[in-house]
């Protein structure tokens, strides 16, 4: 992606997005830019040896994503008179959230929907209580973490709810036991609050949760009015091609920025079709390759499955399996 001038263009970063326009932070003030239309095709070169054949475009065909820039990306933008601009370019990404967009039934393919570019870490969020837990949700959103290289930090809302349940308890003993932080939270008592903010302090994070999971009040809690103004922006949503039609960066008063997703009913995974999911589960990811059948075990069935005894003997739990022959099954 690039754009031809004589003189450096601006940069900025990308903190607010709706549909067709975009938010550039630049040096403490904000410029209202569209997108270039050449951003949304891809010139397509000769395979050859570069030295046998002079450079032409063969074809010209649609990104393959829904919108080619992110909220988080640095961009480089044309600017205009009137103070506006027009992105040109977008800069390399060091990370990036991705999921496969909703598709009805007579879609032939999904589109990538990449929600938030050069993130730090995403903060899966579940309720303890009302609504329950959903202990499969939250493993597609680890999944859907590692499977980009991104680092979790599990967190627990509305703790004064279910604060002695066992199985609560157990949950939150399994996913340590595994490796990931858990940061019991309540905004009614105060519980877990600094611990949080220790964790987003410096930081681009980026909430993930079905809506009643109490974010707004957590964000509340951390930050006053944050949950308010973030859910004033993140509550327009629906299950089309522009599932989220804005999304927004927030600065954090201990530094750092938060987006929030909004309470999605689904959360496809992208581009781990044909992978072994169990690499994207910590507990299960040492076992991938010592197999009987090796890197050919689908450890669904098969004798000698390394995953399979580990189940049967405790080590890995049915719950956690189970969630991993599922979405290998849905990647399928």
């Amino acid at each position: 992606m690039s754009f031809e001038e004589s003189t450096p263009l601006p940069e900025g970063t990308v903190i607010r997005k709706t549909t067709g326009t975009y938010d550039v932070q630049v040096d403490g003030y904000t410029v209202r830019c569209e997108l270039s239309n050449r951003l949304r095709k891809e010139l397509v070169y000769p395979i050859a040896d570069p030295s046998s054949i002079r450079p032409h475009v063969v074809a010209v065909r649609n990104i393959q994503t829904i919108d080619p820039v992110a909220v988080g990306d640095r961009v480089r933008y044309l600017p205009s008179p009137s103070g506006q601009g027009l992105i040109v370019e977008v800069l390399a990404r060091r990370s990036r959230l991705a999921r496969r967009e909703s598709t009805g039934p007579f879609e032939r393919h999904a589109f990538e929907q990449v929600m938030v570019a050069n993130l730090d870490q995403v903060i899966p969020v579940m309720a303890a209580a009302q609504p329950a837990p959903k202990w499969n949700l939250l493993d597609r959103y680890l999944v859907s973490a590692a499977s980009l290289d991104l680092q979790a930090v599990v967190c627990i809302t509305k703790l004064d709810l279910a604060e002695n349940s066992p199985d609560l308890l157990e949950a939150v003993e399994e996913y340590r036991r595994i490796g990931y932080p858990v940061v019991l939270t309540s905004a009614a008592t105060g519980a877990g609050l600094d611990e949080l903010r220790m964790h987003l302090a410096g930081r681009l994070s980026v909430f993930m949760g079905k809506s009643g999971v109490g974010k707004t009040s957590l964000l509340n809690a951390i930050q006053p009015g944050l949950g308010l103004r973030v859910n004033a922006v993140s509550g327009v949503t629906g299950k089309g091609r522009h599932t989220t039609t804005r999304l927004e960066m927030f600065p954090l008063e201990t530094g750092g920025y938060v987006v929030d997703t909004p309470g999605m009913r689904e959360f496809g995974l992208w581009d781990v079709g044909g992978m072994d999911l169990a690499l994207f589960f910590p507990e299960m990811r040492p076992l991938v390759g010592t197999c009987r059948f090796g890197v050919d075990c689908t450890h669904s069935h098969e004798p000698g499955c390394a995953i399979l005894r580990a189940v049967q003997t405790g080590t890995i739990s049915d719950r956690r399996y189970q969630s991993m022959r599922r979405l290998t099954e849905e990647a399928g």
